[in-house]
């Protein structure tokens, strides 16, 4: 890998701005031709297009809104603005880990305006996470979806896209119960998803057989995981010396040492971390570009890891095309028995890899500082 030096920064501040305004401008007015529509008996799931309420789309919400808070960008909040005014008008979808997802966006939005319409929803969303949401074995939270029933399953995607809107209302709303309960998954996940030999996780875990199915260290998956634990850090405020905080501080230096060593010499990721025949995918490199250097600035992990989160910003870089979308994304990924299900996942346009794009570039603008 080529050392990349703070001062000598390989691409201007105005050309980054330019990326990020058109992955935002592409992240919302993208839509799905059919191609890519989930059939699941009498439900059809939009994983791509925008103006749907589903986990790719709360994804990129929070990308916007992080870029917002650094930046103050009226076209990002407008966007932010325009996506609740029209769900809250068309209403909420039925409950699942992956609908829960906007709720952190919806959070960020109440802290900053107070708005008395977006509290039912933080109320009544976080009370179904605490007494409805179904549970598996040592009370982890059931990774329910539109799809099959995942009965007794701990997906690492269920960190990102529920415990952390949970943790956030926890904070909001003054209620510990909710926090703690956040903090529990968290726990709960790296029992059993965390692989102890190498520090990466695991897809998924199945009370029914007790077993990671096909043991993939799958990229998207683990980048859940580098974003979440510094989101969750820096959300609840906790302090050096907390056993929480250390303890996901040790958990998450594991993962990074680990992706150092994997990392593809383009900076990016192949789709199973550890294989180097599988493609490289770049969604899961925005979230671990963003995680990284997130962590290095925030003095989670060693500040010699900083080139690693730059090479693969380097990496997104050249995966960006003119019309503003992210190339080598992989569609919405079940949970597969066989490597080669990972292997075989198709590659398409999709709002999680702009919006982790953006997340990643806003972070790198740390560098300008």
């Amino acid at each position: 890998m080529a050392q990349l030096a703070k001062k000598q920064i390989f691409i201007e501040k105005k050309e980054i701005l330019s990326y990020i305004e058109i992955l935002m401008s592409n992240l919302t007015t993208i839509k799905d031709s059919g191609e890519f529509l989930l059939h699941f008996d009498d439900v059809i799931v939009d994983d791509k297009s925008w103006n749907v309420w589903n986990w790719p789309q709360g994804v990129g919400l929070y990308g916007i809104y992080k870029y917002y808070k650094r930046t103050k960008d009226v076209k990002a909040i407008k966007i932010i603005n325009d996506w609740f005014e029209t769900q809250m008008e068309v209403g909420a979808p039925p409950k699942n880990v992956n609908t829960m997802a906007p709720l952190l966006t919806m959070a960020c939005l109440y802290e900053d305006t107070q708005d008395s319409r977006y509290l039912p929803y933080l109320e009544d969303w976080a009370h179904w996470v605490m007494h409805d949401m179904p549970r598996t074995k040592d009370n982890g939270l059931e990774h329910m979806t539109y799809g099959p029933a995942n009965t007794q399953q701990l997906w690492d995607d269920t960190l990102m896209m529920t415990a952390l809107p949970l943790a956030k209302i926890g904070v909001l709303l003054n209620r510990p119960d909710y926090i703690e309960e956040a903090k529990h998954q968290f726990l709960i996940h790296i029992k059993y998803l965390a692989d102890k030999k190498t520090g990466l996780w695991f897809h998924g875990w199945t009370f029914e057989g007790n077993h990671n199915y096909a043991n993939a260290l799958w990229a998207r998956g683990n980048c859940w995981i580098t974003v979440a634990i510094p989101e969750i850090i820096e959300m609840l405020k906790l302090p050096e010396g907390d056993f929480f905080r250390e303890f996901l501080v040790k958990t998450l230096n594991a993962q990074i040492k680990e992706l150092a060593k994997l990392q593809d010499m383009s900076g990016l990721w192949h789709t199973l971390l550890d294989d180097k025949n599988s493609y490289l995918e770049a969604s899961a490199t925005a979230g671990f570009a963003y995680g990284i250097l997130k962590s290095v600035n925030k003095r989670y992990i060693s500040k010699q890891y900083r080139e690693i989160g730059e090479l693969a910003i380097k990496g997104l870089i050249s995966e960006i095309s003119e019309s503003g979308a992210l190339g080598k994304v992989s569609v919405g990924t079940g949970m597969g028995d066989t490597l080669d299900f990972y292997r075989q996942i198709k590659i398409t346009e999709m709002p999680y890899g702009q919006s982790l794009a953006v997340l990643a570039l806003s972070e790198f603008l740390n560098a300008y500082i």
